[in-house]
C-alpha cells in the first residue's frame, strides 16, 4: 500500500511530500496525516470568482500548472491543452488527469510545446495536431506533427511540416482548423526580421496546409504552404462569423501590437512598415496599439449567445496587457468599433482565448513563464460563465436532477460538463499555502506537519484510529 501511495504522490508532481510520506523512519501517524490532507486538497473544485458589473463569473476549471499554452475540446467532452514545458495534459469528466498524455523534448525560451489543434473528424481517426520547438545540434526549429490519440495517449508521429525557424524569441506557434478544413499556422521571424519579407522561409508567416501536410492546391503562391508573410510574432487567429475573414493578433516590437485582417497572398510589412506607416506595397492593420504594449497572444471570435452582449466579439489574451481584450470590428467596413480592456490585473498574464463546445470563453494564464507574477495556484485554465446560469453550486446541480458520484466528497456534473464538489470543510488559506510552499522549499517540514495537525485539532480531516 505504501508503495502504491508513494507512485501516487510522486505522479502529482508533489515531491516533497512524497519524499516525507516514503521516509521509512516517518511515523504511521504522520504519514496517515499526509494522505489525509494531500488526497482532500486534490479534489479539483470549482472555484468561482462573480463580477456583476460584467454579468459574468469566472471559474478555475485546472490549477497549479506549468505555463498552458493552448486549449483544444474534443466532442466526447475532454479538454486537451498543452503546457509549454512539453507535456500535452487532458481534462477528463472535470478532472485535470495527473499524467500527461505526451512528453515532447522541447527547446527554447519562449518556445516549446505551443499550438495544439484537434482534427475536425477527431472522433473518426483521433488525430490531433501539435506545434513545438527543439534543438537540432546547434539550431533551434519547429515542426508540426500529427499523432493518433488512444486511451489519452499519443502514437505514430507523422511529421508534416519541419525545419521551420526557432529561436529564444518570436516562434509563433499558434495552429488551428478553418471553416474550410485546411489546418492553418502562425510562425514568428525568430528574432531574424528579414526573414519575414523572404518567400523561401516559413518564418513570419501564415501558412495554410491540407491535413496530410500537403499543399492546398488554392494556395496564393505556388507549391508553398505561405498564406500571408510580412509578420513578426503572430499568436492568435480565428475567423469572423459575419465575414468568413481570418483575423489575427500579432506582437509588435515593444510597442505596435497589431490586429490584422488576413488576405491570402498579402504582405503585412514587417519590419518595412509599423503603426501608421503606410507604404501601398503593404497591407496596413485594422488595430495596432500604438505606444502602448498588450503582447497579444490566443484570440477567438465569440460566436455563441451565452452572453449576448459579446456575440460576435473578439477576444485577444493579452500577455504584458495583463488583461482580456475584447474588439468589435466590423471587418466589411475596416472599422474597430469599441476596444476594451476586461479583468485589468485580475489573472496576470493571459496566454490563449478560446470558446469551447458548451458556447462559454477558456482562458489560459501564463504567470509561471518568467515574467509573471504566479500566484500560489498559477497556472490556471479559467471558464468565463454568465450569472444567469441557475446551477452555480453542489446544491443546484443535484436539485436539477443531475448525476451524483458517490466519492468522499460527492461530486455532480452537468450535462454542459460543468463540475461541483460537495463542500464538506474549509480549509484555511494559510493551510493550503503552507502545503504549495513545502513543495517549493519555502517552509520547513515542522511548519507543514504543524498545519496538518491543526487540520486534526480542528476536524476538517480525521484519523481513524
Amino acid at each position: 500500500m505504501e508503495t502504491v501511495v508513494c507512485s501516487i504522490f510522486k505522479s502529482k508532481k508533489i515531491s516533497k511530500v512524497a519524499n516525507l510520506y516514503c521516509k521509512t523512519t516517518s511515523s504511521t501517524l504522520v504519514k496517515e496525516l499526509i494522505v489525509g490532507i494531500v488526497l482532500f486538497l486534490l479534489i479539483p473544485v470549482a472555484f468561482a470568482q462573480e463580477y456583476p458589473e460584467l454579468g459574468v463569473r469566472v471559474e478555475t476549471i485546472a490549477d497549479n500548472l506549468t505555463i498552458p499554452w493552448s486549449i483544444d475540446f474534443a466532442p466526447d467532452g475532454r479538454i486537451f491543452f498543452s503546457e509549454r514545458t512539453g507535456d500535452l495534459r487532458v481534462i477528463q469528466d472535470g478532472i485535470l488527469n495527473p499524467e500527461p498524455v505526451k512528453i515532447l523534448d522541447v527547446s527554447g525560451f519562449e518556445g516549446g510545446l505551443l499550438g495544439i489543434a484537434l482534427d475536425p473528424n477527431f472522433e473518426e481517426n483521433h488525430h490531433i495536431y501539435l506545434y513545438y520547438t527543439y534543438n537540432d545540434f546547434f539550431s533551434t526549429y519547429n515542426k508540426l506533427s500529427r499523432f493518433t490519440e488512444s486511451d489519452n495517449q499519443l502514437l505514430d508521429e507523422v511529421v508534416l511540416l519541419d525545419k521551420i525557424a526557432g529561436g529564444a524569441i518570436h516562434d509563433g506557434g499558434r495552429i488551428k482548423f478553418g471553416p474550410d478544413g485546411m489546418l492553418y499556422v502562425t510562425t514568428g521571424d525568430a528574432g531574424i526580421t528579414d526573414m519575414a519579407q523572404d518567400l523561401n522561409s516559413l518564418g513570419g508567416k501564415i501558412l495554410r496546409i491540407n491535413s496530410d501536410g500537403t499543399i492546398p492546391d488554392d494556395n496564393p503562391f505556388e507549391n508553398s504552404p505561405v498564406y500571408s508573410y510580412g509578420h513578426r510574432n503572430p499568436q492568435g487567429l480565428d475567423w469572423d462569423p459575419v465575414t468568413g475573414k481570418l483575423v489575427i493578433s500579432e506582437h509588435g516590437s515593444s510597442a505596435h501590437d497589431e490586429v490584422n485582417v488576413i488576405e491570402p497572398g498579402k504582405n503585412y510589412g514587417w519590419p518595412k512598415v509599423v503603426g501608421d506607416e503606410t507604404d501601398p506595397r503593404y497591407s496596413s492593420p485594422i488595430l495596432h496599439t500604438g505606444d502602448e504594449t498588450w503582447a497579444p497572444s490566443g484570440a477567438s471570435f465569440y460566436n455563441s449567445n451565452n452572453i449576448i452582449e459579446w456575440e460576435n466579439k473578439y477576444f485577444i489574451a493579452t500577455l504584458r496587457g495583463n488583461h482580456l481584450r475584447m474588439l468589435d470590428l466590423d471587418i466589411e467596413n475596416n472599422e474597430v468599433i469599441s476596444s476594451e480592456a476586461l479583468f485589468q490585473g485580475e489573472f496576470g498574464r493571459l496566454r490563449d482565448a478560446s470558446v469551447g463546445p458548451d458556447g462559454n470563453l477558456y482562458i489560459l494564464t501564463s504567470n509561471q513563464d518568467g515574467r509573471g507574477t504566479p500566484q500560489t495556484n498559477d497556472d490556471r485554465i479559467l471558464r468565463i460563465v454568465p450569472m444567469n446560469n441557475l446551477i452555480n453550486s453542489f446544491e443546484d446541480c443535484v436539485a436539477a436532477g443531475n448525476p451524483i458520484m458517490e466519492s468522499y466528497p460527492r461530486q455532480c456534473r452537468t450535462e454542459d460538463g460543468k463540475h461541483f464538489v460537495e463542500e464538506i470543510s474549509k480549509i484555511p488559506d494559510w493551510v493550503k499555502n503552507i502545503f504549495v510552499w513545502y513543495g517549493q522549499d519555502q517552509v520547513s517540514e515542522d511548519e507543514l506537519l504543524n498545519a496538518i495537525k491543526y487540520l486534526i485539532n480542528e476536524k476538517i480531516i480525521k484519523i481513524e484510529d
